[in-house]
């Protein structure tokens, strides 16, 4: 796997009840910091594989005791400033579905290109996680794992617009 690192802008939170221009006095300047890929995506056969760096095996203790694990990962395939400036498109590649924000819809651009699937573990073994499937490609950079937790993980109440729903 090629090694780099993921060069991220963070601008400080502002408050959502009163409209304030992100450089507003009061909040600190953006700060700059990076993400280094723990492990990669290995589709071997009809296999699905989280494939760790060796030194992040102590962080795997007990994810076998879990059903399900959500994959942070880099869209590193889109990853050119004309995919980052992209802030509106048609979700799920249908021009059928209305024009919308990236920030509400799961597209694959974005102005950081952080990609999230909820995966179910079918196995892990040393360095390696064996997922039922994950919506990334062969050598996708993967940032961390964390474990689904129902209760934690869950939100009652949900709305979705039309196009979200299932097909």
């Amino acid at each position: 796997m090629t090694r780099f690192a993921i060069a991220f802008v963070l601008a400080a939170a502002i408050p959502l009840g009163n409209a304030v221009a992100a450089d507003d006095a009061e909040h600190p300047a953006a700060t700059e910091f990076k993400v280094h890929p723990i492990g990669h995506i290995k589709k071997a056969d009809d296999r699905m594989l989280i494939v760790l760096d060796k030194k992040y095996l102590d962080g795997l203790l007990g994810l076998e005791q879990w059903s399900h694990v959500q994959v942070i990962w880099w869209f590193d395939k889109n990853d050119t400033p004309q995919q980052r400036s992209i802030l509106q498109v048609h979700p799920r590649g249908d021009p059928n579905n209305p024009v919308t924000g990236v920030f509400a819809c799961r597209a694959p651009v974005r102005p950081n290109l952080i990609g999230l699937s909820l995966c179910k573990v079918l196995a892990v073994k040393d360095n390696v996680v064996e997922v039922e499937t994950i919506d990334a490609f062969e050598g996708t950079p993967v940032l961390d794992l964390k474990p689904f937790a129902p209760g934690q993980d869950s939100a009652s109440g949900v709305k979705v617009p039309k196009w979200a729903g299932p097909k």
